[in-house]
């Protein structure tokens, strides 16, 4: 009698515990919430109309040779094109390279420049620091430069570290007076030199 009851309980377990666990698996389902594929990507409106106006390239370098040799590379952050329209393009963190013929080396950097490939020019601001292999550092806060040439030419007053000592100049201007003459530094409009001998080494 014993033996039968619990035949029937074992009997009656095997349907209700898969009828259980049906149950519960379909209260998951019920309680998950249903995902619309069609819901908007989750952007503010402004940033969607940034990416669609802006077109953006990260890490762009350009590199070119001179007529005279010079090889120039022109490297940023990332460059803009803004409401997209070609030509104009807004550069942020530049670094610019250029290997002379002669062996000297310009390295040059800024915050900002604004770059016209078809202009052959490019506008360079903020913070602008120019090095040379030859111990030159000068700093502006503006530097036009032509992408293709060595011309390099500063409008604004101009503070340069020399071999010499401490400069100030109204503009400066780096460039090749004619094809395949080496590149002449000159600082013009109100030059004020500073000279600090060298200390001779004991």
């Amino acid at each position: 009698m014993r033996g039968d009851r619990y035949s029937r309980m074992v009997a009656w377990l095997k349907v209700a515990l898969p009828l259980a666990a049906l149950g519960l698996l379909s209260t998951l389902f019920l309680l998950s919430r249903v995902v619309d594929p069609t819901e908007s990507i989750p952007f503010a409106d402004t940033e969607v109309q940034d990416r669609l106006l802006n077109q953006q390239i990260s890490g762009p370098y350009y590199s070119g040779t001179t007529a005279n040799g010079d090889q120039i590379a022109f490297v940023a952050e990332k460059v803009l094109t803004p409401n997209g329209l070609g030509g104009a393009n807004r550069a942020e963190d530049v670094f610019v390279k250029i290997e002379m013929v002669s062996g000297t080396t310009v390295n040059v950097t800024s915050n900002k420049a604004r770059v016209n490939i078809g202009q052959d020019v490019a506008d360079l601001t903020g913070n602008v620091v120019i090095t040379t292999s030859q111990g030159y550092i000068i700093t502006s806060e503006a530097l036009i430069a032509r992408i293709a040439a060595l011309d390099l030419r500063s409008p604004d007053t101009v503070f340069a570290t020399t071999p010499a000592g401490e400069l100030t100049a109204g503009s400066m201007r780096l460039m090749s007076p004619e094809p395949d003459a080496p590149a002449q530094l000159v600082f013009t409009n109100g030059v004020k030199l500073i000279y600090q001998p060298k200390q001779a080494k004991d």
